[in-house]
């Protein structure tokens, strides 16, 4: 018997041990294929004003490093009924990636709500995207008449998850109202039998704790009163008869955990498995004899990164038992940069220097921005209270900031009741043990938004004998251009040089003698549409309170600049002298199509936009027959269209662009706004010009022309948002705009400040406006090795 006993021990110790090296693998792939990655977004400013535009840096990390890896970074931007407004995307480069969104001069909501994310964001739980609200000035916004009745709650959370009978429990709290602002509050926590077991007190922001050791079946309750002197009661989380009870506390560079065992859970674990993650990697394993009752553990932390640790214990048929996170504060994330005013100028538009200086051999990657001190400011969370602590956490956190203020011991202390105060769960340890991995509906998109698409309607013969597309852009950003590129046999194509920015108007041409003249084709199909259908926490980050003050200072000179460039723009339409002469129609095209050497010349002009033989023509070249003397024309045979002029082939444009006869015979004609036959010599066309050129030009703007039926024979395509950059006035230079007012309250921004460690020093120059007296200067930034930084400073 007692041999088959020891039989069986093995076995078991075998399959815990086979278990254990399972989860440990799992775990591991969980933190190198699996990795979630982390955004924070960095603003000029606080607040805006209707017309104002929002500036922001986007910073990513995954685990401890910049997240390199994503190259498309998505914002929705919605109205505060959660109506989309705008859906922005920018190239990422080097972890960060910068834009700017125009708040509608119309604007009358209360706030602007931001979620911002990767495609490979959307693959985990949703509550770790990016959100956030940005408060709208307006009058109606902040000059409120009533004030608004404060809601005022309590929850209780039981260290390691459950309140367990006849053990020593540690319940934590958290007292707020309905904004998640702290509230004070003083009350008992009551037996069934009304006996008073322990008092409520407060420690930070509405948060404390208390010990109890209930008895089985024990119903708890708090009796609480408010500021107000209001009383409510609220009943605790239940009793169990059984379990564990996690207790964690910290000790200089150490965590000491404490498991306390139910008597009847004691003699049925043996033993507790003890694991601990951060950003997903394990970073220790412990095993405890739990028999009698209770068990202990050290658990170094000088050497972990700081972040959030997570602390789990499960039984031996690895389900977990009781979880605590606990926050690792060693201090190696940050790095930091000096400010030093090379030279001052407060007083009206004078001029500003300012060098900012980094530790040497630190490459560093900084936004910069110089606000009004007069108007709000919030400085309650910023890059490294967001991507060490808000990110990671599910709820929203009052003030994170502060816990990153100094190293005082009572920072960490007031920390670790946020934790205790805020569930967490990056893993799903059902389907860690069961070696289960997340769904993956979205592909980290590694490589830029480029100009790409794919055939649709042809079959896998003809995609292989599709060589290649011709595409005929004319983009916002980059002018016009044709491109001759590859088909793949999987019907796709691609052109990894281009990034598409702002919209582009694109045709397209595909062999029609290999029967692809009915394909279809669809761009950027990589381009992730909004989350119209998902957008959250409309309104939870929004406060209802606000700095009165420097709100109505902001808006007040928002309004008085507004008011300012209407009248400026009005003042400069009454210098202008107009004289108007009637412009033929061909005049009025002339003006508005061609450029450089293609303007004026000597030449042909067909106006088709009027003209009614257009209407009738199989195409453009059909067209032009008879029309310029001595340039003949031949479209019979169902060939190619051949050309002569004065011996020579004329060389064919279209929207300026270099294009071949199959290409231009395939425009319709309906798309046509205007050609110029230009008589030879065309001295811009490739070797002389000896034929002469056709320039056809497709409508735009108010000539352009929506025909139906023609399937997808061009797109509207839109890539990345344009980035702009922010105007700064230098008042060294004459410019006549700067006779007008200088209000702004945002004096500078600039996104992309880079020191290397040859360089380690920069210089930034900004001027005042007419009216500030001083600055307040935020810089961020982040190091290729991951490490963050954050300095606010007032010049005066």
């Amino acid at each position: 018997m007692k041999r088959c006993v020891i039989v069986i021990s093995i076995i078991l110790s075998l399959f815990y041990k086979a278990n254990a090296q399972n989860i440990d693998s799992t775990i591991e792939k969980y933190a190198n294929d699996f990795g979630n990655e982390r955004a924070y977004l960095h603003y000029d400013k606080s607040t805006y004003a209707p017309g104002e535009t929002i500036w922001y840096k986007a910073y990513l990390m995954q685990g401890i490093y910049p997240a390199t890896d994503s190259k498309t970074f998505y914002v929705d931007w919605t109205d505060d009924k959660g109506n989309l407004l705008l859906h922005s995307l920018s190239p990422v480069a080097n972890a960060t990636t910068v834009g700017q969104f125009d708040i509608p001069q119309s604007y009358s909501g209360k706030f602007i709500h931001i979620k911002a994310y990767t495609k490979w964001m959307l693959n985990f739980d949703s509550s770790f995207l990016y959100n956030n609200d940005i408060r709208i000035l307006t009058k109606s916004n902040i000059y409120q008449t009533s004030k608004i009745p404060i809601v005022p709650s309590i929850q209780f959370f039981p260290e390691g998850g459950d309140i367990i009978a006849n053990v020593s429990n540690k319940i934590a709290f958290k007292a707020n109202d309905q904004f998640g602002r702290p509230i004070n509050i003083k009350g008992n926590i009551l037996a069934k039998t009304g006996d008073i077991l322990d008092s409520l007190h407060i420690i930070h922001d509405g948060m404390g704790y208390f010990f109890l050791t209930p008895k089985e079946g024990e119903i708890l309750t708090a009796k609480w009163k408010d500021e107000k002197g209001k009383l409510y009661t609220t009943e605790l989380p239940p009793v169990k008869n059984s379990g564990i009870s996690l207790q964690v506390v910290q000790s200089n560079k150490n965590r000491i955990f404490t498991i306390a065992a139910s008597p009847k859970e004691a003699t049925t674990l043996g033993e507790v498995y003890i694991i601990g993650t951060m950003y997903q990697h394990e970073v220790f394993k412990a095993i405890k004899e739990i028999g009698s009752g209770e068990a202990k553990g050290v658990v170094p932390t000088q050497d972990l990164p700081s972040g959030i640790m997570t602390i789990t214990v499960f039984n031996n048929q690895w389900a977990p038992l009781a979880e605590r996170i606990t926050f690792i504060n060693n201090h190696e994330y940050a790095f930091y940069p000096e400010m030093e005013v090379e030279h001052w100028g407060l007083n009206k538009r004078a001029r500003n220097e300012v060098q900012i200086t980094v530790p040497d051999s630190v490459a560093a990657n900084f936004s910069v921005s110089v606000t009004d001190v007069d108007i709000d400011a919030d400085s309650s969370d910023h890059i490294i209270s967001h991507l060490l602590l808000t990110s990671e956490l599910k709820g929203k956190i009052y003030n994170p900031a502060w816990y990153f203020s100094n190293a005082d011991d009572s920072l960490s202390k007031q920390l670790d009741l946020v934790m205790l105060t805020h569930g967490w769960r990056r893993f799903n340890w059902d389907d860690v043990t069961k070696g289960k991995f997340p769904k993956i509906n979205y592909a980290k998109d590694t490589s830029f938004l480029t100009l790409s698409g794919k055939l649709y309607g042809a079959s896998p013969l003809q995609l292989r004998s599709a060589d290649n597309i011709v595409l005929l852009i004319n983009n916002t950003a980059r002018g016009k251009q044709m491109l001759v590129l590859p088909v793949l046999p999987n019907g796709t194509f691609n052109d990894p040089t281009y990034l598409l920015f702002d919209t582009a108007n694109i045709y397209y041409q595909l062999s029609k003698d290999k029967g692809l003249g009915d394909v279809s084709v669809k761009f950027m199909e990589a381009r992730l549409p909004p989350l119209i259908n998902n957008i959250s926490a409309i309104g939870n980050y929004f406060s209802k309170f606000f700095d009165t003050a420097g709100n109505a200072r902001h808006l007040e000179l928002a309004i008085e600049l507004a008011d300012i460039l209407n009248k400026y723009k009005g003042k400069v339409l009454e210098t202008v002298k107009i004289s108007v002469k009637t412009k033929t129609p061909i005049q009025i095209l002339e003006d508005k199509y061609p450029s450089g050497l293609f303007k004026g010349g000597d030449g042909y002009q067909f106006d088709l936009l009027n003209d009614t033989r257009a209407k009738s023509s199989t195409d453009i070249f059909s067209y032009l027959q008879g029309q310029v003397a001595g340039l003949q024309i031949s479209t019979g045979g169902g060939n190619t269209p051949s050309m002569q002029w004065r011996g020579s082939t004329p060389q064919l444009f279209v929207d300026e662009v270099t294009a071949d006869a199959s290409m231009v015979s395939s425009i319709p004609v309906s798309d046509v706004a205007y050609i110029k036959v230009l008589r030879p010599p065309f001295i811009g066309g490739t070797g002389g010009g000896a034929g002469g050129a056709i320039a056809i030009y497709t409508r735009r703007g108010d000539d352009a022309k929506t025909v139906g039926g023609r399937g997808l024979s061009s797109n509207t395509v839109t890539g990345y948002n344009p980035i702009r950059e922010f105007y700064s006035p230098n008042y060294r230079t004459f410019n006549a705009d700067d006779e007008k007012q200088d209000l702004r309250t945002t004096l500078y921004w600039n996104p992309q400040v880079v020191t290397t460690p040859i360089q380690n020093k920069v210089i930034v120059t900004f001027y005042n406006n007419d009216i500030t007296r001083a600055f307040r200067v935020v810089i961020e930034g982040i190091t290729k090795d991951g490490r963050l930084a954050h300095l606010e400073q007032i010049m005066e």
